[in-house]
């Protein structure tokens, strides 16, 4: 009697936590809208591309030119640097050429004030590097087109999870009402002396399951609705409540649609691939020889920030590395081997996309069947059961055979919600895979 008492308490006490809780009723709309602008996986796929982008964008120098300035300041007594500070300063005298002071120069002081500027001019590894750069910031932008399309999939899991959440709790409170109206009843045919003491323990056990179940239940939709939130980005303490009951949406139309690699996953995967082939051209490239511009503009003087002299540099440099021990040869044929990995990978990606396909749409079909064989075997236990509970009230069933009836109309019941949801997401799934 005391464990009766405990457990009245603990379902009661869960029970007032729950309905205490704030309800919100929010469509799949609303949901996905919300998804789209607070989702966690989207934003960092959002920022996965803007570091690609700034990648591709540090490429640029193989086009613009470097220019950097730079203000240095020295004093020395060295024999060579002072004669050079004072002929860049434009100072030197005759006296200056005089051995003792050439030999033995006083503490001369010089700032330097320099523009440099540094100009590609050919660098044909660096232009398929640029190229190979902005094929990964386009693959990557695709990845993340199709990462917002997975993320609506599970959103649209999450909403009819829910859905059979709530329909679960309503299909278990009938059945809740239905036992207790049983235990009455039996307990009056067991005072009539029409039950023995062994039928009423079965029919509280009865009564006590479907009360765990109905428990069991309401903290699964609790999670449901605490998962959707988080898909949302929102930590709000509040049970989320479907606005659309959850229904079979059948389309038989989706039957005769084909697999297309027009996909954003496997378009990803094919710039990838291009971005694969660029590098290992760059390696290629990298054996000629490189042209590159420069150019510098200084002024000098022995105060600081002043420029009393001025000159100027420009020249071109060719430069054509042409062995560096393996190295080189080594990184050509690792790109090589990079790039015949990633047509495999692109190939198999291709196969067992078409393979899932192919499944999920046999998948989907053995689902629609299953629609129809569990919804009659609900109608069949449903009119099984009406007639037992007649025959019981007027005493001519078993308790047993009740019991019974009740248990498999609601297996059948619960089964049915969860066929609705396995034809629904399958069929959203088959429409991910073909997006």
């Amino acid at each position: 009697m005391q464990n009766k008492y405990i457990l009245f308490l603990v379902f009661s006490f869960n029970l007032l936590y729950i309905n205490a809780q704030q309800e919100k009723i929010i469509s799949f709309d609303e949901v996905i809208n919300k998804v789209n602008e607070n989702n966690y996986t989207i934003k960092i796929s959002n920022k996965d591309f803007e570091v690609a982008k700034a990648d591709f964008n540090q490429t640029n120098a193989i086009l613009l030119p470097t220019i950097s300035i730079s203000h240095s300041g020295y004093s020395t007594t060295n024999p060579l640097m002072a004669f050079g500070f004072k002929l860049n300063q434009e100072i030197l005298t005759a006296a200056d050429f005089d051995p003792s002071l050439l030999n033995n120069p006083s503490t001369v002081n010089n700032f330097t004030t320099k523009i440099e500027v540094q100009q590609p001019i050919f660098n044909a590894d660096g232009l398929f590097m640029r190229k190979a750069a902005k094929a990964k910031m386009n693959a990557i932008e695709l990845q993340s087109s199709r990462t917002k399309d997975y993320i609506k999939l599970e959103v649209a899991k999450a909403y009819m999870q829910l859905q059979v959440a709530y329909k679960a709790v309503e299909v278990l409170e009938k059945a809740n009402e239905a036992a207790l109206e049983n235990k009455k009843i039996a307990e009056n045919n067991f005072k009539q002396g029409y039950l023995q003491k062994a039928d009423i323990l079965s029919v509280e056990v009865h009564v006590t399951e479907v009360k765990n179940q109905l428990q069991n239940t309401k903290s699964n939709l609790k999670n449901a609705s605490d998962y959707l939130n988080f898909l949302m980005g929102n930590s709000a303490n509040e049970i989320l409540k479907p606005s659309t009951q959850l229904i079979a949406n059948l389309d038989l139309n989706i039957y005769n649609k084909q697999f297309s690699t027009n996909r954003a996953d496997i378009e990803a995967m094919e710039k990838s691939t291009e971005a694969y082939s660029n590098m290992y051209k760059a390696s290629k490239m990298s054996y000629l020889p490189k042209l590159n511009a420069f150019g510098s503009y200084e002024m000098y003087d022995d105060k600081l920030f002043n420029a009393d002299a001025k000159g100027y540099l420009v020249g071109a440099q060719l430069s054509w590395n042409i062995f560096e021990g393996y190295k080189r040869i080594g990184k050509t044929q690792k790109s090589k081997a990079q790039l015949d990995k990633a047509e495999i990978s692109l190939n198999q990606y291709k196969n067992k996309s078409e393979l899932e396909f192919n499944k999920a749409k046999r998948q989907l079909k053995d689902a629609e069947n299953k629609l129809y064989l569990t919804n009659l075997a609900v109608e069949q236990s449903n009119e099984a059961l009406r007639i037992r509970t007649n025959r019981f009230k007027q005493g001519l069933e078993k308790t047993s055979d009740l019991l019974i009836s009740e248990t498999q109309y609601l297996q059948k019941q619960l089964e049915y919600l969860q066929t609705v949801f396995n034809y629904n997401y399958t069929k959203a799934y088959v429409e991910f895979l073909i997006k």
